[in-house]
């Protein structure tokens, strides 16, 4: 299975901008974002969401996103995609870098999950 990342944010420019800062530690991970609702507003959108999961290549996704409602969304979402999504707790910037960058390095998810026991903050 390979690993890649979706990022929920409430913000389209904060996803995109996160994006970039992980590709500069996970040039070959597939990151896919949904950020602001359907119409670029503040917000965000489960469609956004699924999309980003069917846009993105791997087989497994580790998702992460950045306020309340965003893992509302994150999980309606989950039900309605095929794909094993892994919705995670943390700190937004901090756990997905932290995810892309030993992703990119090989490692395992269960290994991934270890190293961000530190950086769950949301409940």
């Amino acid at each position: 299975m390979s690993l890649g990342i979706t990022l929920v944010s409430h913000v389209p420019e904060v996803a995109i901008g996160l994006k970039k800062l992980l590709k500069q530690v996970a040039v070959d991970i597939s990151i896919t974002t949904a950020g602001g609702t359907d119409d670029c507003d503040i917000g965000t959108s489960m469609g956004k969401i699924i999309q980003a999961f069917t846009d993105n290549s791997a087989t497994e996704i580790l998702a992460f996103y950045d306020l309340g409602s965003a893992k509302m969304n994150l999980e309606m979402a989950v039900e309605l995609t095929d794909k094993p999504v892994h919705v995670y707790n943390a700190a937004f910037i901090e756990g997905a870098y932290t995810a892309a960058s030993l992703a990119q390095a090989g490692v395992t998810r269960k290994e991934i999950e270890q190293q961000l026991k530190p950086l769950l903050v949301k409940e």
